[in-house]
């Protein structure tokens, strides 16, 4: 699954899902970039040295991605580096919880503009590129929750459901030109932020982590374990290589059985 030579754009890829995929893609042999709103100098160094582990380049870009115009200078300044983007990974997101009548509406305008339009911006910006070159890969990270729905959760779930919808219209555009689109729909991924909400979980119920796992958080998995970000990694890295060349405007589950409910 050599990837050598490919440049690849990881929005959101600073930690947990992201910087999973990003690591996985350098491992293959991606020069990669990576991305998130903070502008840390620290990200610099960090992704230096995990490109020169892999023996390929890396660079950290800040922006903004609720932005459209900060998503679309991501790949410019990533094409201006590395003279072309061959993968972009539209992984930036973010969640709240509340019920619709009480949803903010701040909330819902970032969410979507983060978790659905900056996949938007990117794909068209890195687009007629890769039309042009004859080969390209996005890798939308949807959600199971871009398949089936929950509570409260009504921006997010909007958000991952026109995801999805937005990959099946990308790969039949890209088709007859060499480029693929496909989402990968996770559930439970063991990550530092669910790791900070099954804290929150087992003080909000009075229960141990292993209670908490099994009937709150992975209550309708039907493996009750966490994914890790090396597996949606591994994930990506697949729907880039040649075994994947045909798989596109598809949905790939990685969620431990939960849509299969």
């Amino acid at each position: 699954m050599s990837l050598k030579g490919k440049v690849a754009v990881i929005t959101g890829s600073t930690s947990g899902i992201g910087l999973g995929v990003l690591t996985e893609l350098a491992k293959a042999g991606a020069h990669v970039v990576m991305n998130d709103h903070t502008g840390d100098a620290a990200h610099n160094d960090a992704v230096a040295a995990l490109a020169a582990e892999h023996g390929v380049q890396g660079v950290y870009i800040k922006g903004d991605l609720s932005k459209a115009e900060e998503c679309v200078s991501l790949i410019e300044q990533a094409e201006a580096t590395f003279g072309q983007v061959d993968i972009v990974v539209n992984n930036a997101g973010i969640q709240y919880v509340e019920k619709i009548e009480d949803f903010p509406p701040e909330r819902w305008d970032l969410i979507i503009s983060l978790n659905l339009n900056s996949s938007f911006h990117t794909t068209r910006a890195a687009l007629r590129g890769m039309k042009t070159r004859g080969w390209g890969r996005f890798v939308n990270i949807a959600s199971a929750h871009g398949l089936t729905a929950s509570p409260f959760k009504s921006a997010y779930v909007a958000a991952k459901h026109g995801l999805v919808g937005f990959t099946k219209v990308t790969a039949l555009e890209g088709a007859d030109f060499g480029v693929t689109a496909n989402a990968i729909c996770p559930g439970y991924v063991w990550t530092p932020l669910v790791e900070g909400q099954l804290e929150e979980q087992m003080k909000a119920h009075g229960k141990d982590k292993d209670w908490v796992i099994e009937n709150v958080m992975l209550d309708r998995q039907g493996m009750k374990k966490f994914a890790t970000v090396e597996q949606m990694g591994a994930t990506a890295v697949f729907l880039c290589s040649p075994g994947a060349d045909t798989i596109t405007g598809t949905s790939i589950s990685v969620d431990g059985g939960w849509t299969a409910l």
